[in-house]
């Protein structure tokens, strides 16, 4: 709950401070990557962790022109499978829709097989990126849709996934 207020506040106070573009992160490895990325003013990086329901849900109400998403593979696979509360105790990757995806990308059973037996989300990052599969982004367009859902089409929506050590993996910005 106070955590869904201080999210709340902080685009209250970029809205009040005039920003039209706010970042939400899921942790501070993205938050430093996006703000390297788009030399934003500090009051335009929102601390959302786990929720990014808390976020969509309150911009939808107070709408911004741009939100960037930033965050890791594995919480934004969550968000592009459905989920608004990316946290581990409550909500779940799905491996399967993982291997449904790498198979839209052209990897062969094989591969599809290692991503429905992984155990992280990670894994199946690496394997696809050891295959040139472009997975990260294709997680980052369906995580922006899933945003843009959750909005109802009142704010643009980038995704931009970083692997750990703050790399640009996937992206979604049209």
């Amino acid at each position: 709950s106070a955590w869904i207020h201080s999210i709340h506040r902080g685009i209250d106070v970029a809205r009040a401070s005039g920003l039209t573009h706010v970042a939400a992160a899921t942790g501070k490895t993205s938050e430093i990557a996006v703000q390297e990325l788009y030399q934003l003013d500090p009051t335009a990086l929102i601390d959302m962790g786990d929720f990014a329901g808390g976020v969509l849900k309150y911009l939808r109400l107070h709408p911004l022109k741009k939100l960037t998403l930033a965050g890791g593979f594995g919480k934004f696979t969550k968000l592009a499978q459905g989920h608004l509360d990316l946290h581990s105790a409550r909500s779940e990757l799905d491996f399967n829709k993982l291997a449904i995806c790498l198979d839209e990308l052209g990897a062969g059973k094989e591969i599809q097989q290692l991503a429905k037996n992984a155990i992280t989300a990670k894994a199946v990052l690496d394997l696809a990126r050891t295959e040139n599969l472009e997975l990260a982004n294709l997680i980052a367009v369906r995580a922006q849709k899933k945003a843009l859902e959750a909005l109802d089409g009142k704010v643009d929506v980038e995704v931009c996934i970083f692997d750990r050590d703050g790399q640009l993996v996937g992206r979604a910005n049209d």
